[in-house]
């Protein structure tokens, strides 16, 4: 018996869950470019589009995470002009981590979500640490800066949170 497996790989469950995480990129990256670049108390931006590779990963597992935050990462570097391909390694790296540690050593709820955010956030912040103090001088503000970035950005993480958890099967 011959299987089809374009049928397989695009089923209608399958295609809208890739049109609903579609969407949820770009409201993200809107949110983020838009919204939250807006609002900088002590110079300091949020930077929620790592919690959400974390979300993606933690509700739909390392693979589906790595690709969405593969994706989620081609965009990001191509709003921001000061990277070339950091946050296209990054996000999917981080991604596959959280949806390890979730399939196998965190629950899935909220504090695990947020144990989760708090740690991309702080590589993240940390990876952005190492690449500006690879290219310009270094100083304990980028410490600072990438610790009230992870910070700042951790309340607003609970955004990204919810709907993929309202999706997973």
């Amino acid at each position: 018996m011959k299987k089809d497996i374009w049928k397989d790989l695009f089923d209608h469950k399958r295609l809208r869950r890739i049109l609903l995480y579609g969407v949820y990129l770009f409201l993200v990256l809107v949110l983020q470019n838009i919204v939250f670049t807006q609002l900088r108390p002590l110079g300091v931006c949020p930077f929620v589009l790592p919690a959400a590779v974390a979300a993606v990963g933690m509700f739909e597992g390392s693979i589906f995470g790595a690709v969405f935050g593969l994706v989620m990462g081609v965009f990001t570097d191509m709003f921001d002009p000061g990277t070339v391909v950091m946050y296209t390694v990054l996000f999917p790296v981080l991604a596959f981590g959280v949806g390890f540690v979730s399939q196998f050593f965190i629950n899935r709820r909220l504090p695990g979500f947020m144990i989760c955010s708090a740690a991309v956030l702080l590589v993240t912040g940390a990876v952005q640490v190492i690449s500006l103090a690879l290219t310009d001088v270094f100083s304990m503000s980028l410490v600072w800066t990438a610790v009230l970035q992870t910070l700042w950005s951790l309340p607003p993480a609970v955004l990204v949170y919810f709907p993929p958890e309202r999706w997973i099967e």
